[in-house]
């Protein structure tokens, strides 16, 4: 019969459509979520990142404030504007878009952002507070998983979860979020040994090593929910093809339910930055956080 195709970006629209209806809420009590995107250099990949979420962000009735900075813009300089973000009370949202050019470093202009804020969840205390059980910002992209994962299977308590993967940004939040949920997990790597076997012991299983393609379809149980978080760009019949870490033909004809590439995590990462900075705003002014958009 084949899988289940877990439909990503409508369910990043209905996330959308329940941030647009939170904002409009906040905007009839004379407050308006801002999200301010801090871009360094000229990287193509994320000037169209920086694009669609403005395009986005606006959609949902923010404000969205855009700050495009050469590639020879210095520490200081960067550390300063985001001095000025953190004071501005118009600004619930900052987002400085990753990798930044040599020789910035990112850890220490992540970590100078106001916790509250770094809707992007990377903070130094964010990661300690998710991974404590307190309230945090969350990644983006993991919380979309977790949100996928939710409304595919309902409750994930006891399930055997394997997270391939063990990335900051992706791996180790979503191994925090799955843990959080009652989830028995498992993060497994490069250096796992026998990592086939390791995956089929998983009723879930998240794909997160930016790798094409990497694990088979005889990596995974049958019948389990397969994420596949990578977007990897490959040449195949003359053309440039994205996939997933995940052998998406093989892997849909023994998974339960799996996330395409594209049309899968991707359209939930920038819905659950959207609805992080939904929830910024309403943590800021203490008013009670939107109902599904966080953890």
């Amino acid at each position: 019969m084949g899988a289940t195709i877990i439909d990503g970006k409508a369910f990043a629209a209905g996330v959308r459509a329940r941030v647009a209806q939170g904002v409009a809420e906040l905007v009839a009590r004379g407050i308006r979520p801002g999200l301010a995107v801090v871009l360094v250099g000229e990287d193509p990949a994320s000037q169209v990142y920086v694009r669609n979420k403005g395009v986005q962000t606006r959609e949902a009735g923010m404000e969205s404030l855009e700050y495009r900075l050469p590639a020879s813009t210095t520490q200081a300089e960067l550390l300063a504007l985001i001095a000025r973000l953190n004071a501005d009370p118009a600004v619930h949202g900052i987002l400085v878009q990753l990798p930044l050019p040599a020789p910035l470093s990112a850890d220490e202009v992540i970590n100078a952002i106001d916790p509250a804020k770094d809707v992007d969840g990377f903070h130094v205390l964010n990661a300690g507070r998710l991974a404590t059980g307190q309230k945090a910002m969350v990644p983006c992209t993991p919380l979309g998983c977790l949100m996928l994962l939710r409304a595919q299977l309902g409750r994930l308590a006891g399930l055997n979860a394997v997270v391939v993967g063990r990335s900051n940004i992706v791996g180790k939040p979503m191994a925090q979020l799955l843990l959080a949920d009652s989830c028995t997990v498992t993060v497994a790597h490069s250096r796992t040994r026998d990592l086939p076997a390791v995956c089929r012991g998983a009723d879930v299983l998240v794909a997160a090593v930016g790798r094409p393609e990497m694990i088979a379809g005889d990596w995974i149980r049958p019948g389990a929910t397969v994420i596949d978080v990578g977007i990897n760009r490959i040449e195949r019949d003359g053309r440039t093809r994205l996939v997933g870490d995940v052998d998406f033909a093989a892997a849909v004809q023994v998974a339960g339910a799996i996330t395409p590439v594209p049309g899968g995590v991707g359209p939930m990462t920038i819905a659950c930055l959207l609805a992080n900075t939904l929830t910024a705003a309403c943590r800021a002014h203490g008013l009670a956080e939107p109902e599904g958009l966080t953890v």
